[in-house]
């Protein structure tokens, strides 16, 4: 069965993202997939500032990434919907998911080829009925992500 978490506000998101902090490691690539305002870039925002990070996490939709160097470990925060008809291939994605830091990916249906063997996903949902609500569920792929999923399900209310 999968693991379900619900926030019915966005600070109460960007808390439990915050809570994950302790249990990342360098390398660790976290897939965010969910529509337009399903809350990726609120994860972001509560994980970037749980890593000390001091500067405003914003969308990188019009630079793709955005690198976040300052923190407890290194933030790179991508957005590939501007790549819509692909060149994923083409930015040296792999040197941020093999790097110092961990990479959030927004939009990883447009990474093509350039898919890390290891990484896990959230999917992010917007409740029809109430604006507020959304439900987080996760899958992992790669044997550090599963360790990482079972710590999340384990650690994370």
């Amino acid at each position: 069965m999968t693991k379900k978490w619900v926030f019915t506000a966005e600070d109460q998101l960007q808390e439990w993202a915050g809570s994950l902090t302790p249990l990342l490691k360098a390398g660790d690539v976290i897939l965010l997939d969910g529509d337009l305002g399903a809350g990726k870039t609120s994860f972001a925002k509560g994980l970037g500032r749980a890593l000390g990070i001091k500067q405003p996490i914003k969308s990188p939709t019009f630079t793709i990434i955005h690198e976040y160097p300052e923190g407890s470990l290194p933030l790179y925060h991508m957005d590939l919907y501007r790549l819509e008809d692909g060149g994923a291939g083409d930015l040296g994605l792999e040197e941020y998911f093999e790097g110092d830091g961990v990479s959030l990916v927004e939009w990883p249906d447009f990474l093509g080829d350039s898919i890390p063997e290891d990484y896990l996903t959230l999917h992010f949902f917007k409740d029809d009925d109430d604006d507020n609500k959304r439900t987080l569920t996760a899958d992992a792929h790669g044997r550090r992500s599963e360790q990482l999923l079972a710590d999340i399900e384990n650690k994370i209310n």
